[in-house]
């Protein structure tokens, strides 16, 4: 399986909505909460290529990017296999 880290806040939507997704394939997920922490934020968008919207997604070394590019891989049937997992 492969190592998911998603960078959160705590009342984002689309960020309740990725964990949604992953939870509802049995992904586990490292979740980093970035809510008033601006030394984590600013790792955050260094680390996505200045890009500071949460939620951020990485999948072992790929990074996804956000929500809408989680739900376009899961649309294209491209996620399970980048999760390691034979589809469904």
């Amino acid at each position: 399986m492969a190592n998911v880290v998603i960078y959160t806040t705590r009342f984002c939507p689309f960020c309740i909505r990725a964990k949604h997704l992953l939870k509802s394939k049995g992904v586990n997920y490292r979740e980093i909460a970035v809510d008033g922490k601006a030394q984590l934020r600013a790792e955050m968008t260094r680390k996505a290529g200045g890009r500071h919207t949460v939620p951020q997604i990485w999948i072992d070394d790929h990074h996804v990017g956000g929500c809408d590019e989680l739900m376009a891989l899961e649309r294209s049937r491209q996620l399970d296999s980048l999760l390691g997992r034979q589809s469904a």
